[in-house]
């Protein structure tokens, strides 16, 4: 099989009458790229895993310059009302702001810091793009979350990624409890796509990103692969951050808790992986969700 029909034959089907369990035929941690921050211990566990934690990836000082700046950005009047910005659907308050690196240049300057772009490329096996950008902020007592579902199945869908050669880092600016709805994890799952029942709504992602209801694996598939795996959280200190494959089984529940929970969300994609037209949807997404500049990031 060449390039060309890697790239062009779905090998990962979605969106259609019935869901299924796939086996994954590609790798995790891919060859490429020898060195960088990543030891092989890290990259042992995101393989066998389907993600890793870093501590400490943030100094205090740096948490601090960057919580300044998401906070700088919810309280601006013109960013509130920019398309790229979600608001809660019950408070009507700030979610989520896309495309932040391109909005941001402290944000951006992270992107490129060699602590994140090189263990990206060590991932990944090759030069890297950004293929989404986002700070997430969950507030104390309103924050909700998000269903169990894998990222790939959206972005091969809606997107186009053609193989699960993404990685996503989930840099924490607040302090992660295991009662402020931390992100959850099956160790393992990444291994197995859920191919998701349901034709993809046009525009869905204008109420996806809100609350996901197409792509969304059934309670009988979660179950099967939470009992073969079981479920892990992340948690720590702010300055953290978890690295996880595009593929992997997650989710988040409700915040009620006083303390909020706020991250730094950059997600890098292959150069040897860029988007096509979408598996299973009439048209691609806007490119604030999903880039189609796939020129590499260079430090």
């Amino acid at each position: 099989m060449t390039v060309a029909d890697l790239r062009t034959k779905d090998r990962y089907p979605s969106r259609g009458a019935t869901s299924e369990l796939i086996e994954r035929t590609d790798p995790t941690v891919w060859p490429g790229v020898s060195t960088g921050p990543a030891t092989s211990e890290e990259l042992a566990s995101h393989e066998a895993k389907g993600f890793h934690v870093v501590e400490g990836l943030l100094s205090p000082a740096e948490v601090q310059t960057y919580w300044q700046e998401l906070e700088r950005l919810c309280r601006d009047p013109a960013v509130r009302d920019d398309e790229r910005t979600i608001v809660e659907r019950s408070s009507d308050e700030v979610r989520s702001i896309f495309e932040v690196h391109k909005t941001s240049s402290l944000i951006a300057e992270l992107a490129r810091d060699p602590r994140i772009l090189d263990r990206a490329r060590q991932v990944l096996g090759s030069d890297v793009y950004v293929h989404q950008s986002r700070i997430n902020y969950m507030p104390g007592y309103r924050g909700t979350g998000f269903y169990w579902h894998s990222d790939f199945e959206t972005w091969h869908t809606e997107d186009g990624m053609p193989a699960p050669r993404a990685v996503s880092t989930s840099i924490a600016l607040t302090d992660n409890y295991p009662f402020n709805g931390g992100l959850m994890l099956m160790p393992g799952a990444h291994r197995t796509y859920v191919s998701c029942a349901g034709e993809t709504p046009e525009d869905n992602y204008k109420s996806s990103l809100k609350a996901q209801e197409v792509g969304v694996p059934p309670e009988d598939e979660i179950t099967e692969l939470a009992y073969e795996h079981g479920i892990e959280q992340f948690t720590g200190p702010a300055g953290s951050a978890l690295w996880f494959d595009c593929n992997s089984m997650h989710g988040s529940g409700n915040n009620i808790t006083p303390y909020p929970r706020s991250n730094i969300f950059l997600v890098f994609n292959s150069v040897e992986n860029t988007l096509v037209e979408p598996y299973a949807a009439k048209s691609p997404r806007p490119s604030y969700i999903a880039s189609r500049d796939f020129e590499p990031i260079r430090r």
